[in-house]
């Protein structure tokens, strides 16, 4: 039997994270993703009526710990040439931070920063030593890019999501894997709202090719869903 690349996607139930389900296989991947609740119906679960047992869902609400140790758990000695951490949350884009409450803040600190870096420490071990890590990030998330300002919130989330990343790799010398940041482009979802550019049809192919392109290169890289590098 011929082996079948297999990517774990963590945030999968709608929008971005699956978009990336379904174009991994129909890639010919074998996928293993994540839905925050089980018992509530999702796109996810009418792919894999397509998709068969190619696709398999798992639950995990990455803001818990507990979830997410049962989740590796779960998939024990499994071995993944993808992990892409996907999950993600927003405030009100006009929020300043002036305005924002100390718990909202705190919400989005947590679900787009802590918590996926957490998944990447707790399944580090469990992507091949050829294999690729990816979290979600966005064009929001340069530091030297901002100078427009607004969304001030989600871009200070996703800055620290990148500066975390960096510290990971930093750690890590001379680990064998390929780690990227990726910005998919301002698209059109529930989280980046109707005036988006960009269609997921348009986006999340050119993410998958970008991280094929880059398959194998090591180290860390800020990189769009056009394979262009970003400035941090």
């Amino acid at each position: 039997m011929s082996y079948r690349s297999t990517a774990l996607i963590i945030g999968a139930s709608r929008g971005l994270g699956l978009a990336l389900a379904r174009e991994y296989l129909r890639r010919g991947w074998q996928v293993v993703a994540t839905v925050r609740d089980p018992h509530q119906p999702t796109g996810l679960q009418a792919l894999q009526a397509e998709a068969g047992d190619a696709l398999e869902i798992e639950a995990v609400d990455i803001v818990d710990q507990e979830q997410v140790a049962a989740l590796r758990e779960r998939l024990g000695q499994r071995e993944f040439d993808v992990l892409f951490v996907n999950a993600g949350v927003t405030n009100t884009p006009t929020e300043t931070i002036g305005e924002v409450s100390t718990e909202e803040f705190m919400r989005v600190m947590v679900t787009n920063a802590l918590s996926p870096m957490r998944v990447v420490e707790r399944f580090i071990d469990r992507v091949s030593a050829t294999g690729q890590v990816a979290v979600m990030s966005s064009e929001l998330a340069s530091v030297a890019n901002n100078v427009d300002g607004g969304w001030e919130v989600y871009r200070a989330s996703k800055a620290a999501l990148n500066t975390l990343m960096r510290s990971f790799v930093a750690r890590r010398a001379g680990d064998p894997r390929t780690f990227c940041v990726m910005a998919p482009g301002w698209v059109r979802t529930d989280m980046g709202g109707s005036e988006a550019p960009l269609d997921i049809e348009t986006s999340i192919p050119r993410v998958v090719d970008t991280l094929a392109a880059r398959q194998g290169t090591r180290g860390l890289v800020f990189v769009n869903y056009l394979n262009e590098v970003l400035p941090w």
